[in-house]
């Protein structure tokens, strides 16, 4: 049963208060996938909100998982929920803001570094590796000399709202192509020529 199990963990800080900011887009795209699979999230006991379902029908079966932890110590519940539900860090995929790539562009990658992305430090360091998927959505770079903490922590502009919705049904049309077809499948379609 696991074998076919996969855990998304859309990173993000808890409360109203952050939900709208860019470093939360990786929850946000969890809702977006939340609502293509069907059902409402639970609370879990490894400090994770929790939908369980599946990829279409006979589909691999999902974990979606938001920690309810801060970004910074997302490890803990994403470790948790992989010795919960007995996922290899093969079939988890990490759903997170990116600020080295343009806003409203999609990457995807295995493994590799952090990128001083300290969530995904945490998960690393939970699961002792580095080799799990990532989804990367692009936030862009904090203007002038900004600070990266700042400007992560603030809503998305005005001009960039009217294009998030298309950017989360992106990504999550990546977290899905990967999960269904695997990485270069996913990479092909969303890197580009």
């Amino acid at each position: 049963m696991a074998s076919n199990t996969w855990l998304v963990a859309g990173l993000g800080n808890p409360g109203s208060g952050y939900a709208h900011n860019r470093h939360n887009v990786g929850q946000m795209v969890l809702d977006e996938l939340a609502q293509r699979v069907g059902g409402s999230f639970k609370s879990h006991k490894a400090n994770a909100q929790v939908l369980e379902g599946r990829l279409g029908i006979g589909g691999p079966r999902l974990v979606l998982a938001k920690p309810m932890t801060y970004m910074n110590v997302s490890g803990g519940p994403v470790a948790g929920l992989a010795r919960f539900f007995d996922v290899d860090p093969l079939r988890i995929v990490a759903i997170h803001d990116e600020i080295d790539i343009p806003f409203n562009t999609i990457k995807l990658k295995l493994g590799g570094g952090e990128g001083g992305h300290n969530g995904l430090r945490d998960i690393s360091k939970a699961l002792s590796t580095k080799d799990y998927y990532r989804v990367r959505v692009g936030v862009g770079r904090p203007p002038g000399r900004m600070d990266t903490a700042d400007f992560v922590l603030r809503d998305f502009g005005t001009a960039e709202r009217k294009d998030l919705p298309f950017l989360l049904d992106d990504a999550a049309d990546a977290a899905e192509l990967l999960i269904r077809e695997g990485l270069q499948a996913a990479q092909l379609k969303f890197h580009g020529a």
